[in-house]
């Protein structure tokens, strides 16, 4: 019965690796949309804007106390 001979320097390394994919993955995950998906979302949020202006009612000097 003997125990397994592990090279700590590999091992550090390949921990390293696998944290550094992981916070890839995330950054995948957080950034990763093309410039055309970023264009069309950003349209779609000024149209949204552009209605919510629209519809928005203003109050009369009367009922501001003025």
């Amino acid at each position: 019965m003997t125990a397994e001979i592990i090279n700590l320097r590999k091992a550090r390394k390949a921990k390293e690796r696998r944290a550094d994919e992981a916070r890839a993955e995330e950054n995948r995950a957080k950034f990763g949309r093309s410039k055309a998906e970023r264009k069309a979302s950003e349209a779609e949020r000024d149209l949204a804007e552009r209605r919510l202006d629209g519809v928005r009612c203003e109050p009369d000097s009367d009922e501001r106390g003025e």
